[in-house]
């Protein structure tokens, strides 16, 4: 009997906490998180070492798909809700997933941009939809979901940490089949918590919600439509890749055409200050993504053929190396919450423009370490490991001033009516950001077909020497417009709230 109040109490504890769901999306993200991440990591090597594709067509579908995965949520968040519940589209995208793991185990050109774009139509209605499921269990001032956020935030990082593991391990041996199989394996697990709690993930107030039960067939059919030629548009897309990327770049200066447009009809000033604020601070965040994104495309063909991988003794894959984001964002983030708190109890103010130079400066640094380890390259060319290390520690906390309070700033600069879009423009920018990144990595290629690191070292030092340059100028401009940028985001009157929601997403 004691034992039972013992569980009761801590499930109410828990309640208070958080509401009930929350748990299970953290749990799901995990699993769902992890075969993105497989391919985050491993596409490039995937492309030029298993299908013997060039680095420039390697780099091109990578940069693709990585742009079409940031930009569906724009598409994605206009199909759930209204033509599907989020928790039945999450789960189409499951499958799909799954069918596009299945494909790539295959390990044959005709099976790949099928398996791709099929992938692609589910991991980029996921994005969406989980973080809908979890928006919902909310009442509109509900002070615990930024803590929910954060939980589900390292639950992603924990897929990733995951994803890059295994992605390494079979890396060494070239394994794909076995790796593309077990990254399916993750999406049927987090298929099926779903479907064991299906009514706990149900949709609240959506128009989906509202149909009568034959609407709802109706609109399903809709739904499934819109996924199927999704499929079909990407599937050529990814094989058309420099169109892919007109139409992505296109795509986003559209959208920044629109904020414009919206801007300048605001009839209010301090609204139009503040969306013009988000504009300046969009521009400082492409340009720090467009670096960010060389990790999965020229940074890992650099750290797989031109670093020397054996470090105390271990042999590293070049997708471990991405685990150093990831400990970074996990460990790092509460410590600087803990630091951050500290300095604004002595009246230090960390405003977000503030926050984004620092962002781009210390990516521009991470990039910067980056020629000097090759200038000490060893007689073969090989760059030191340790140099790889810092640059990855550098540019990781660097997204931690930048990733985790960007939602927070849209919340504060965004009309209440424009929230939407401003936020689909948002990850947007990372779309266009991978675009460009695919652009810069094979200017590091460079032309060469040579695999030997003393003649591509050249190309690569000039390349992410320029790149981290630009950014330690623009993250030292975007310093000097501090003031102005402030007087846009009336900042003074929103410190209070912007401090506090930084903290808690950091």
């Amino acid at each position: 009997m004691n034992q039972n109040n013992s569980i009761r109490m801590w499930i109410k504890k828990y309640n208070d906490i958080m509401p009930t769901g929350a748990g299970v999306l953290f749990l799901i993200q995990i699993f769902a998180t992890l075969a993105f991440s497989v391919l985050y990591s491993t596409l490039v090597l995937y492309a030029t070492t298993a299908l013997k594709l060039s680095d420039t067509v390697a780099t091109g579908i990578t940069a693709s798909f990585l742009a079409f995965h940031y930009a569906l949520p724009l598409f994605a968040g206009n199909v759930g809700g209204r033509f599907m519940s989020y928790r039945m589209l999450f789960s189409v995208g499951l499958i799909a997933q799954f069918i596009g793991c299945i494909a790539l185990s295959l390990q044959t050109m005709s099976a790949f941009y099928w398996a791709l774009a099929i992938f692609l139509a589910g991991s980029g209605f996921n994005l969406t939809c989980i973080n809908c499921m979890l928006t919902q269990l909310f009442k509109p001032d509900d002070k615990r979901r930024e803590a929910a956020f954060l939980w589900n935030y390292s639950g992603m990082n924990i897929g990733f940490f995951v994803g890059f593991s295994i992605s390494g391990y079979y890396q060494l041996s070239h394994g794909y089949s076995m790796l593309f199989l077990l990254s399916s394996i993750s999406n049927i697990i987090a298929l099926l918590i779903v479907f064991l709690k299906w009514r706990t993930l149900c949709d609240i107030q959506t128009l989906y919600s509202a149909l009568k039960t034959i609407e709802k067939y109706r609109v399903n059919f809709i739904g499934l439509g819109f996924v199927f030629i999704l499929c079909l548009a990407l599937r050529w897309l990814l094989e058309h890749s420099h169109t892919s990327d007109t139409l992505i770049i296109g795509a986003g200066v559209v959208m920044i055409c629109a904020i414009i447009a919206l801007t300048i009809r605001q009839p209010a000033k301090d609204k139009k200050d503040k969306m013009w604020a988000y504009l300046v601070l969009s521009s400082a965040a492409l340009v720090f993504w467009t670096l960010y994104q060389l990790a999965p495309m020229g940074l890992t063909l650099f750290i797989a053929r031109n670093v020397n991988l054996h470090y105390l003794g271990i042999l590293i894959a070049p997708q471990w190396v991405q685990n150093i984001n990831t400990i970074v964002i996990i460990v790092g983030g509460p410590v600087l919450s803990v630091v951050f708190a500290q300095l604004r109890e002595r009246g230090l103010r960390l405003t977000i423009p503030i926050q984004f130079s620092v962002a781009l400066v210390l990516t521009g640094a991470a990039l910067c370490l980056l020629p000097i380890g090759i200038y000490f390259a060893n007689p073969q060319g090989y760059t030191n490991f340790n140099w790889i290390l810092a640059s990855f520690i550098l540019q990781s906390t660097g997204e931690l001033f930048i990733a985790p309070i960007g939602y927070a700033m849209i919340g504060q600069l965004a009309p209440v009516n424009l929230q939407g879009i401003m936020m689909g423009t948002w990850l947007m920018i990372m779309g266009v950001a991978a675009t460009l990144s695919g652009y810069f990595s094979n200017l590091a290629l460079g032309n060469t077909q040579s695999l030997d690191p003393l003649v591509t070292n050249t190309g690569y030092s000039y390349t992410f020497g320029l790149l981290g340059l630009a950014a330690i100028g623009a993250g030292v401009l975007l310093l000097v417009c501090v003031p102005l940028v402030l007087r846009l985001t009336h900042e003074k009157k929103l410190m209070g709230n912007i401090q506090r929601m930084s903290s808690v997403g950091l």
